[in-house]
């Protein structure tokens, strides 16, 4: 991974100290002037005066720019290129989220559902007067980009390992604000690496709502699926059933541990939730299945409320104790998927309520185009020889412990 060497002024650093809010935006501006101009001396392959037989250009000067934040307008020096064409995606990945956030506040005061306050901010993020043929203008070229990357080809690739989630906004349809469930699924690719498949805004978290999205990622092309994690909601599991099937479910230990322990009596929560920890770190799972049998013996009486809990879906929360032990800790949980929905809760929060279905797609794709992109150029999620080899052994041996029955 490249590493750039930042260097702020001393009137940025004065800022900064003294807990101006000016300060941020010079510290924004100084860092992206400076990643700008590396990536000029990348694209030339040749630092300043520097004479190389591979250099690729000369350096002429830079040309003003304006980027709207949300910690206002930067005024950016875009690096030129004599005889060449200098070319940067910094502007483009930036401001995509920005726009749609943006967008999403502007419909807000356009279609008179908006604070003053909101109006406010939204002028201040946008420098400039608004209105609806600028929004009009805007989703024209945001929409399509979003639109394209939702509904990409998953085919070619398989995808063993699929993890599922869903938050709740607010949206206003037909007149009416109402909650929407965002169904939003990751996966791990053959090669380890992460992608968010896909998302859809439902009407709520019903057994349709979750088919129709899975049939939507199948008909893409998403195949290959081993494991699927996710949280015991009722509409989810049929759902996966339904469209998975054959494949093994892993029940999210941390929803099922909370489950367990609103069922317990507060003075045994702490003590309980320290042995449930013990089972779900087992080596296998036979010694998952004594140490649960002992939590049944010493609680049954004093929380049988949350024995009975946990002996209904012990099963489903040990599912990931077949696959070896170098993948068990990050898909016995949803905990990455519920990471993502905190970014696009925090995006959500500044809207508080969409104006329309659009605008909450427009946003969320764009939070998770940029999310998606970073995973692209990250390092590998899993290194997955080891669990085809485990695989392989398995199913010479007339095993298929990796996928059972629905």
């Amino acid at each position: 991974m490249t590493r750039i060497n930042l260097t702020l002024s001393e009137e940025t650093l004065h800022h900064l100290i003294s807990g101006d809010d000016k300060g941020i935006s010079m510290l924004l501006r100084e860092a992206l002037n400076q990643i700008l101009e590396h990536q000029r001396t990348e694209q030339i392959e040749a630092a300043r005066y520097e004479r190389t037989e591979t250099r690729r250009g000369l350096r002429n000067g830079y040309k003003p720019r304006k980027l709207n934040t949300r910690v206002g307008t930067l005024n950016l020096r875009v690096p030129q290129i004599r005889d060449g064409v200098f070319s940067t995606e910094l502007f483009r990945r930036y401001q995509r989220s920005e726009q749609a956030l943006v967008l999403a506040l502007m419909e807000m005061v356009v279609n008179g559902v908006s604070t003053r306050k909101v109006a406010r901010i939204t002028e201040e993020l946008c420098g400039t007067e608004f209105s609806a043929s600028t929004v009009s203008s805007l989703c024209k070229q945001l929409d399509p980009i979003v639109e394209g990357w939702k509904n990409r080809s998953l085919a070619g690739q398989a995808f063993p390992f699929v993890l599922v989630d869903a938050l709740v906004i607010k949206l206003r349809d037909n007149g009416r604000v109402r909650p929407h469930s965002t169904m939003l699924a990751i996966g791990i690719n053959a090669e380890g690496n992460r992608e968010i498949l896909g998302f859809q805004v439902g009407d709520s978290e019903s057994e349709s709502s979750w088919t129709d999205f899975f049939n939507s990622l199948k008909n893409r092309g998403l195949s290959g699926i081993d494991l699927v994690v996710s949280d015991d909601h009722r509409g989810l599991v049929n759902a996966v059933q339904t469209c998975f099937q054959g494949v093994t479910w892993q029940r999210c230990q941390t929803h099922f541990t909370k489950n367990i322990l609103d069922k317990c009596p507060k003075s045994l929560q702490a003590e309980l939730k320290a042995r449930l920890r013990t089972v779900f770190e087992a080596n296998d799972t036979e010694t998952a299945r004594k140490l649960a049998k002992g939590i049944h013996e010493e609680y049954a009486d004093k929380a049988a409320r949350a024995v009975e809990t946990l002996d209904q879906g012990f099963e489903d929360a040990i599912a990931v104790l077949a696959l070896p032990e170098y993948y068990r800790r990050k898909l016995r949980t949803t905990n990455s998927v519920e990471r993502l929905n905190e970014e696009i809760r925090r995006r959500e929060r500044v809207i508080r309520i969409f104006p329309n279905p659009e605008s909450a797609v427009r946003l969320i794709g764009a939070v998770l185009m940029e999310h998606h992109e970073e995973w692209s150029e990250g390092r590998r999620y899993f290194d997955m020889s080891s669990y085809w080899s485990w695989k392989k052994e398995q199913e010479s041996a007339g095993k298929n412990d990796c996928r059972i029955s629905a």
